[in-house]
């Protein structure tokens, strides 16, 4: 069984202009990093032209479906009925950016059909990774 989940959403950035640029980015899980999900931005939608990928806890993407959360570098909130809004918040600004809520859920449940809401903790190995923050000088 595959260890990761990655599923590409259409995402559109909102600006001043009227009309809202649409582009592809990806959500991912990768079961050895439980608790967390990263959201990968391509280059011709970035400021600088390159890959730019985000990464935030799970749990905050899901509640985020249902109402506004986070108070950090991303916040997530819904935004009508069919509309996630992400706000990505940087020292070079801020990135608001739509995307389906439908394929969140689907995303999330497909996360959730490899490790459960809740049953993050069980997919760690607390002992090894102690012994190898321990073993490093």
């Amino acid at each position: 069984m595959s260890t990761v989940i990655e599923q590409p959403v259409e995402a559109r950035l909102v600006a001043a202009a009227p009309r809202m640029q649409s582009f592809p980015a990806t959500l991912r899980y990768d079961r050895r990093d439980p608790f967390a999900v990263s959201m990968t931005f391509p280059g011709p939608a970035t400021l600088d032209g390159v890959d730019v990928s985000w990464t935030f806890a799970r749990d905050l993407l899901a509640a985020g479906l249902h109402g506004c959360e986070g108070n950090g570098d991303v916040r997530v909130r819904p935004y009508g009925y069919d509309r996630t809004v992400l706000e990505f918040h940087a020292s070079e600004g801020t990135a608001v950016v739509h995307v389906r809520s439908g394929e969140i859920r689907s995303f999330l449940k497909a996360t959730g059909d490899l490790v459960p809401l809740g049953l993050e903790h069980l997919q760690l190995d607390l002992d090894h990774e102690l012994a190898e923050l321990m073993r490093r000088p």
